[in-house]
């Protein structure tokens, strides 16, 4: 009997010295390989990439940010609140036996729903006041379009035709490939530009949310793959580049520009910002912070093509161009099968423009969004004249992005006359 322990013992412990050399190896392994993710791209993208994980909506609150200032008239929605109405459309939807409970269920911070500038529903949860700050996450991409179609118009920029290279002409000295690369294909997520989420801290999106210098990542670490205009790829390194071109063509931070053209002249109620690297530039793939209200009047802006009281805000044909649809994009093969799924199984179908997708309707105009991670939306339906905002912490369990895009269609869709 012994004897026998003995073997047992010794074979205990021969597995337990592999298992920990084994282990070993791997923290080796593991150290390794963020030094030289440190080495590459800075020891503090690493240590916030492992340390904040996934982005959250209170991730303003870690980076530093630029202020953007009301105008001098703020503009208000008229009240004309019909929560029973809102409540029963939304309780149609296969999604939701009771509004209230949903909304609680799903993380939701802001549910506002506005038609002919009134407001039927405005709900706020999670501790959510109406003055609580909430975040764009990629919304901020729709108001980048923005800005770049009153550069447009302004002069500033030429035209969406422009190469990226004439304004960023470090690209074309790296890689000549850049140069066949147009405003036009930024906004369109059409660049041929190389894009992956995994693995996370190599990936894409880990890069372009935490990295201190995004600049710096978007000049250096940018890979021409494809043509570009053959395909559609959601592509974080497409806003930071019209963050750069919108700074070197204005002269301005892009939030100044935001502040000046935009949020100063749309009767926001509340400041604003914008986060902000390390080096000071704007976070263009996701990182406006305001609230809730002040969205919707974004909304608005669009809802009425540009135009804010009688002042042309954005050019009419940019509206126009930005949110049209255009055959070749209504190809799921377009999209990739992931993507294809997600735009074109949505109502009745849809599609990307300019940063912003749109949704189409048998008759008449179709319903427009912008959208963000955890199920930000600004939704517009011009047929209903309806505005739906509704910000949160997560899109909910068992809850998608389409998820979100359905009900708001739902909703316009019972609200039309």
């Amino acid at each position: 009997m012994g004897e026998r322990d003995d073997i047992m013992k010794n074979s205990v412990k021969k597995v337990v010295i592999v298992l920990l050399g084994i282990f070993g190896a791997i923290i080796v392994l593991a150290v390794f390989v963020l030094g030289a993710y440190s080495i590459k791209y800075s020891p503090a993208y690493v240590i916030r990439a492992l340390r904040w994980l996934d982005a959250d909506v209170y991730d303003y609150q870690k980076f530093p940010e630029r202020s953007m200032k009301t105008g001098d008239d703020p503009f208000y929605f008229d009240l004309a609140l019909d929560e029973s109405r809102v409540e029963a459309l939304s309780e149609e939807h296969p999604l939701v036996d009771d509004l209230d409970a949903f909304l609680e269920e799903t993380r939701t911070q802001a549910f506002i729903v506005i038609q002919d500038d009134a407001i039927l529903y405005e709900n706020y949860l999670t501790g959510a006041e109406r003055d609580s700050i909430v975040t764009s996450f990629s919304m901020a991409k729709s108001f980048a379009s923005a800005l770049v179609g009153i550069a447009i118009e302004e002069g500033t920029i030429n035209s969406v035709d422009d190469p990226i290279t004439t304004y960023i002409p470090e690209l074309s000295e790296r890689d000549p490939a850049f140069e066949a690369i147009t405003i036009r294909d930024l906004l369109l997520m059409s660049s041929g530009i190389k894009y992956s989420e995994f693995p996370f801290v190599n990936g894409d999106d880990a890069k372009t949310y935490y990295h201190p210098d995004l600049r710096k990542l978007a000049v250096e670490d940018t890979r021409v793959i494809a043509a570009p205009g053959e395909y559609y790829l959601y592509n974080n390194y497409h806003p930071l580049l019209l963050g750069m071109i919108l700074e070197r063509a204005t002269g301005l931070p892009v939030a100044e520009y935001l502040e000046e053209k935009i949020w100063g002249q749309i009767g926001t109620e509340f400041p604003g910002s914008w986060s902000l690297d390390e080096a000071g530039f704007e976070k263009m793939e996701s990182g406006i912070n305001a609230r809730a209200i002040d969205f919707a009047k974004f909304g608005r802006l669009y809802l009425n093509q540009g135009n804010w009281d009688g002042v042309q805000v954005i050019p009419e044909s940019w509206v126009t161009e930005s949110i049209q649809d255009n055959p070749k994009f209504t190809d799921p093969a377009y999209y990739g099968e992931d993507y294809g799924k997600v735009i074109h199984e949505v109502a009745e179908g849809g599609y990307y423009q300019y940063m912003w997708y749109g949704v189409h309707r048998e008759r008449g105009e179709d319903d427009f969004y912008a959208e963000g991670n955890h199920g930000q939306i600004i939704y517009v339906s011009p047929q209903a004249e309806m505005i739906l905002v509704r910000n949160g912490e997560s899109y909910g369990p068992g809850i998608g992005p389409s998820d979100w895009v359905e009900l708001a269609y739902h909703l316009a869709t019972g609200l039309i006359q």
